[in-house]
């Protein structure tokens, strides 16, 4: 018959190792547990050592109701339940009684204390009170615990001696230290120890760069030591502190292709499930916007809308913020049925979820519990116990789950303590920089040294332990790698660690090259001359010189002649901004309407609308304003009371449409906007522009599309009509800002409304060097559209004038502008099609939408825009024209 035998251990990892050890030899009826778990076991089997987890969020359920005297002013703040559950730990694991310590702070904390146990579990005990009832049972141990074996500790915590002790008179006790540090309270004991001389392992320091360097390092030597035979079981990477790593050690691991396990977890954020709470906390944070429900919905796995299509989004407006419930609500009503994937309306089910998070973070529990399941909920749960709602972006960062790999078959990353516990072959350990390794000793938050010694509340401090560890490590290895990092992350000098300042070191340089490179990335850098024939990097080094030639290089802008792609766009009808781009940045044209790139998006919630926004606000207020007053007897002979009724409600309904479909400022900026778009269409209607005999009015009318979509309104002509500019073979596409037509459509006045400044010598502008073309095109267009015999007046009217300046500019020679127009245009279609597109006079401009696509360097504007003058030939020269 197999007897029982313990094995008592000191951390997860070291637990694990033994399990998977006991389990390779066939062994039966090995018990493997801590010291609490052993007290627990012995005082009675359905008694369990306190889960700090449940410790704290019991601290945070009972803070409010106990006077904390002096601390009473920081009891309610986010960090005090942790703070509260650190304390008690090292109180307990001490074997300190707060009670008589005779302090009205600790007088607090043991009020607290008490009613704190009162209210765990009636299963979970402090460690005193195991060890109290242990050692009144401790007559089973021989059948309840066997020989015992102590592996892995170089120390123990006071509140478990006197046990341990206890039971070395009972049964076999074994110490098995091997060449770790043997504590001096064994030496009077009945235990065992089982003691082995040190190993004298080869030992290399290394100087790194930074802790990126140091990692990069640390993948290179395992990869050589996998080259060489040795099995990834026997490797180990470690720090006194792993968090300070984690994500260099995350991204190298992903990027070396190599799997190595995280001892501690890696953080719960790097994860879908992790994604899918931050998801939720982003919303509930941060507010409701359409962006944040479209990543949080196809993440979570409960609530309503687990079985929503995920092309459910198409009913709603792609550009809509969509911030707040009301806003969702209007968007999806006006949805039919028909839109929605499967045929079925889910407006209610999306509402109900819309309108929980609407709430904010008062629902955050509600929200997680409707939305979230599995692992998912877990994980939120664990988040609102460490801290309130409002704080879940921090303590959703600090989450760690278990990464699904197993450490007895690779290598692992992992804390010092842990690994010195289960000791490896061949390890590696970073960090090894003063302050860091040893790391300072600090007071506890709550009970500073004066009011009880550190010595007492904390008998077995980090630096102390750290320098076991080392030692521990180092004695139990084959090889050891140390490493320190020269600068840390804000390029501050860093000195090592006194506990290596014996050891000669090893200079790396950042660019060093590797004998063995951990990742493809890391290979090519380390191999110039290969990495050079790589396309990326002939194209690159072909891109850089170019930028730096003074000539015009297909990487400024020479392109294949006559393109199919721009002669396919030159041939649909263009409208008078992008005629105005390919007259004055050519490239730009090729990137926006050639490639389709798009500037990148505005945020949910700009800071203000710019200028360009800001003109559509206006236009958009102008058109209904006016639809209502043609409505209503003409704009012609509406009083001044009318225009603005007219504008009050333009100006709702605008607002309403804006916020479904794109994102506003804050409301007391979009407030102040709106009523600066509502003043400036009143000053735009307001304009004392005599009226035309039984003149007719329109706004915003379009003409010459190729895809016309009926609006409703009763126009002037056809949408469709082509309109061609003379000599050009190019058709002319756009909305004009306000038409009047007189009733015998023999005289019409077309204004292009400015919403921006009132520029200088206005009075001369004919295009403007190309950059004003709305006026003669759209007057021309117009020209064509209601056939000959009508008289066209063309003007551009600044309605945030100045009181006593002029506000209208008539175009004096519409034939002669518009032959200006047509050469120019020619010019620019012949060079562009010649496969001559660089940059233009734009291209500096403070509203070029593509700049970030330029070479960052300011001398580069500088050194081509002259040449691209002298490339472009007649193209360039409508730069200069009034």
């Amino acid at each position: 018959m197999q007897l029982r035998r313990t094995v008592v251990v000191h951390t997860i990892l070291a637990g694990h190792m033994v399990r998977v050890d006991a389990a390779r030899r066939n062994e039966a009826g090995v018990q493997v547990v801590t010291m609490g778990q052993l007290a627990a076991r012995l005082a009675g089997g359905l008694l369990q050592p306190v889960d700090l987890h449940v410790l704290t969020e019991t601290v945070s359920d009972t803070l409010p109701d106990v006077e904390m005297g002096e601390l009473e002013p920081i009891k309610e703040l986010p960090g005090m339940p942790a703070a509260v559950t650190a304390t008690f730990d090292k109180a307990w694991r001490a074997g300190v009684d707060l009670s008589v310590v005779g302090h009205p702070r600790t007088d607090a904390l043991a009020a607290l204390e008490q009613a704190v146990v009162q209210r765990l579990p009636a299963s979970m005990k402090r460690p005193g009170d195991l060890v109290e009832m242990a050692l009144r049972r401790i007559g089973h141990a021989p059948a309840v615990i066997g020989p015992l074996e102590i592996q892995g500790h170089s120390e123990m915590s006071p509140c478990w001696r006197p046990l341990l002790i206890a039971l070395a008179g009972i049964i076999p006790v074994s110490w098995i230290a091997g060449p770790r540090h043997v504590p001096d309270w064994l030496k009077a004991s009945k235990v065992e120890v089982m003691a082995l001389p040190p190993a004298e392992p080869p030992v290399e320091v290394f100087s790194c760069a930074n802790q990126v360097h140091e990692v990069g390092e640390a993948f290179r030597w395992m990869r050589a030591l996998l080259v060489k035979g040795v099995s990834a079981s026997d490797i180990a990477i470690a720090a006194s502190s792993p968090g300070d790593y984690d994500d260099h050690m995350f991204s190298t691991a992903r990027d070396a292709n190599l799997q190595i396990h995280f001892v501690h977890g890696v953080k719960a954020l790097t994860t879908r499930d992790g994604q899918a709470v931050a998801a939720l906390a982003e919303v509930l944070v941060k507010g409701l916007s359409q962006e944040r429900v479209r990543r949080l919905l196809p993440l979570t796995q409960g609530g309503p809308l687990r079985d929503l299509p995920g092309e459910w989004t198409r009913v709603l407006p792609v550009d809509a913020p969509l911030t707040s419930a009301e806003r969702w609500e209007r968007v999806l009503t006006q949805a039919d049925d028909a839109e929605w994937p499967d045929g079925k309306n889910r407006t209610a089910d999306v509402m109900e979820v819309i309108r929980l998070l609407d709430r904010g973070t008062e629902s955050a529990e509600l929200a997680g519990e409707t939305l979230l399941s599995g692992v998912q909920r877990s994980l939120w749960r664990r988040a609102l116990r460490e801290g309130p709602a409002q704080a879940l972006p921090v303590t959703l960062a600090s989450l760690r789950i278990e990464d699904g790999i197993e450490p007895a078959t690779n290598a692992i990353w992992t804390s010092a303590l842990a690994l010195a516990s289960s000791p490896r072959s061949h390890v590696w350990l970073l960090g090894l920089n003063a302050g860091r390794w040893p790391r300072r000793i600090s007071e506890d938050r709550l009970i500073p040294d004066h009011v009880l010694p550190i010595e007492q509340l904390d008998p077995l401090p980090v630096a102390d332990g750290d320098k076991r560890d080392l030692k521990t490590i180092v004695r139990m290895a084959q090889s050891v790698q140390i490493s320190f990092s020269r600068r840390d992350a804000e390029g501050r000098m860093l000195g090592r660690s006194p506990l290596i300042s014996d050891l000669t070191g090893t200079y790396l340089d950042r660019a060093g090259t590797p004998e063995h490179a951990f990742s493809e990335a890391d290979r090519l850098l380390a191999r110039p001359s290969e990495f050079s024939h790589l396309p990326i990097a002939v194209s690159g080094l072909a891109c850089w010189r170019d930028w730096h030639r003074n000539e015009i290089t297909p990487h400024d802008g020479l392109i294949a002649p006559a393109h199919a792609r721009l002669s396919k766009l030159l041939e649909r009808p263009l409208s008078a901004t992008s005629l105005k781009i390919l007259l004055r940045d050519p490239i730009r044209f090729v990137w926006r309407y050639g490639l389709g790139w798009k500037a990148p998006e505005d945020a949910d919630e700009p800071l203000t609308l710019d200028p360009n926004a800001f003109g559509t606000f206006v236009h958009a207020v102008l058109r209904d304003a006016v639809e209502l007053l043609e409505g209503d007897g003409g704009i012609a002979s509406a009083d001044p009371e009318r225009i603005e009724a007219a504008l009050a409600d333009a100006r709702d309904r605008a607002v309403a449409k804006w916020e479904d479909a794109q994102p506003v400022p804050p409301d007391v900026i979009w407030h102040s906007t709106t009523a600066r778009g509502h003043a400036l269409a009143a000053a735009a209607l307001g304009y004392g522009l005599g009226p035309l005999p039984n003149q007719k009015t329109w706004c915003e009318i379009p003409f010459g599309k190729a895809d016309p979509k009926d609006d409703g309104r009763d126009l002037p002509w056809s949408l469709n009509a082509p309109v061609e500019i003379p000599g050009t073979g190019l058709l002319i596409e756009g909305q004009i800002d306000r038409l009047d037509l007189s009733g015998d459509r023999s005289r019409a006045r077309v204004i292009d409304y400015k919403t921006g400044r009132l520029g200088k010598k206005m009075n001369e502008v004919v295009i403007k060097g190309g950059a004003e073309l709305q006026r003669c095109l759209y007057a021309f267009a117009v020209k064509t559209l209601l056939g000959g015999g009508v008289t066209i007046e063309a003007s551009l009217l600044y309605p945030n004038a100045a009181e006593g300046d002029r506000a209208v500019f008539p175009l004096a020679d519409l034939d002669g502008a518009l032959a200006k127009v047509s050469s120019a245009v020619v010019a620019s279609r012949d060079a562009m099609l010649s496969g001559v597109a660089p940059l233009g006079e734009d291209a500096a401009g403070d509203y070029n939408d593509h700049a970030f696509a330029l070479p960052a360097n300011p001398g580069y504007l500088q050194r081509k825009l002259p040449l691209a003058v002298i490339k472009l030939g007649p193209a360039a020269a409508v730069w200069e024209e009034p």
